[in-house]
């Protein structure tokens, strides 16, 4: 059962959402970071439509393919720690405009491997973005949960995931119009692949503008505050259980997320004959990502009426059903995994600020590790696909059903996780 906050909870109401302890209101702030989520959405959403592009165009199998997404998570990989040392050594500004330097960096040099038009050339530009979008979400995550209240960490969070939806939406639709603009099949070619990728430059260019002359605060989570004033009497971080789990079940999160979001088209079109690929891939766009914004709209409100670790134990525990249900087969299958994307939709943002909780000086580090965690998403589509090749895909979502099953504990067990780890 999701238990309702305590009406103690000010930091979600009466206009306070955004406001500190000392009557600062940090709406402003708050816009202009939100952008950023909306930014690495996009940047996101173009990739998931290179991996047929380049099978065209370069002449390559499934497979190799495959490395389109290889080479963003092994950035998410290997930053992740480099971007939140960069965060406490230049602060959150800092931090988010060297971000910005190299998504702009990846974006503009995909101008020259075009002309170059090599498959490695291209990797090298997803990876200098993937590295920018790291830092990013090191810093942008943790930072929407101490601009206002403690309280309202969490929906903060996902008020700014919301909008990273909204990229992720609009990221295949722009990127699709250029990329799959002229010819098709065998006679494609990669002549316009530099064009939505050259608006992003530009667009990233003038946000840097845009952060080097506002005043970004480089706020410190209360916790954190504490934790400086008393010196090092707390647990060292890696013994700090809420945070440790939540490190695997972020791990575990993101693993599910990108195996339903991989085989969505194989699972539809398995389960019923009548359905093309072409219209899977619509719905997977307009019913599928449509259900997951939306489900981080209502999110955005119910994490701040209800405890977040209840709401993340209550969708974990529906989504269990709902996969289980999915393994099935058939139309009541497919309906129940549409239903997993609206109950995915506050995992991610949600699992972020609670495994963050209290972690004071450590946060920006904790943060780091938590998106380092992101790796998942690498493992899963291998696990489920060598699954669906020995026996069907429905079989294959036995993964994500597991993945789930633990998510729904760690949101059950996080309270008393979080209060043995702050009595240390």
């Amino acid at each position: 059962m999701i238990t309702p906050v305590q009406s103690t909870n000010s930091g979600t109401k009466g206009g306070s959402l955004f406001k500190t302890a000392d009557g600062k209101n940090l709406f402003v702030t708050f816009a202009l970071v939100t952008s950023l989520f909306l930014l690495w959405g996009f940047c996101n959403g173009m990739i998931d439509i290179l991996n047929k592009h380049f099978q065209n165009t370069l002449h390559i199998n499934k497979f190799q393919s495959g490395f389109v997404q290889f080479a963003n998570y092994l950035a998410y990989f290997l930053m992740a720690i480099p971007a939140g040392l960069m965060a406490r050594k230049f602060g959150y500004k800092g931090g988010i405009i060297i971000g910005l330097v190299l998504i702009a960096a990846g974006a503009f040099w995909f101008i020259p491997a075009t002309q170059i038009g090599t498959y490695w050339a291209f990797l090298t530009g997803l990876f200098i973005l993937a590295a920018g979008m790291t830092c990013l979400e090191t810093i942008a995550n943790p930072y929407t949960t101490v601009l206002g209240s403690a309280e309202g960490g969490a929906t903060r969070i996902n008020i700014a995931q919301t909008f990273n939806g909204v990229g992720w939406i609009l990221g295949p639709i722009v990127g699709g119009h250029f990329v799959f603009g002229g010819k098709e099949g065998a006679a494609a070619s990669n002549a316009g692949l530099y064009l939505p990728y050259l608006g992003v430059g530009i667009v990233v260019a003038v946000l840097i503008v845009v952060f080097i002359m506002s005043k970004v605060p480089d706020l410190h989570a209360e916790e954190e505050v504490k934790s400086e004033a008393e010196g090092t009497g707390k647990k060292p971080l890696w013994k700090r259980s809420h945070f440790t789990l939540g490190v695997l079940t972020q791990f575990l999160y993101v693993a599910a997320q990108t195996g339903i979001f991989s085989f969505f088209i194989n699972y539809v079109v398995e389960n019923d004959h009548t359905v093309s690929e072409k219209t899977a891939s619509y719905w997977l766009g307009a019913i599928g990502f449509g259900l997951f914004m939306g489900g981080r709209l209502c999110g955005s409100f119910v994490v701040s009426q209800f405890k977040p670790q209840r709401v993340v134990a209550t969708y974990a525990a529906i989504n269990v059903v709902l996969t289980g249900i999915a393994m099935g087969g058939g139309k009541l299958g497919i309906y129940a995994l549409f239903g997993t994307f609206f109950f995915m939709s506050i995992m991610f943002p949600t699992i972020f600020a609670l495994g963050i909780r209290g972690l004071g000086e450590h946060t920006k580090l904790a943060s780091s590790l938590i998106v380092m965690s992101i790796v998942g998403g690498a493992i899963a589509p291998p696990l489920m696909g060598y699954i669906a090749d020995v026996s069907s895909m429905r079989v294959g979502f036995a993964l994500p059903l597991i993945c789930f099953v633990f998510i729904a504990v760690y949101g059950a067990i996080w309270q008393k996780l979080e209060n043995k780890d702050r009595e240390a």
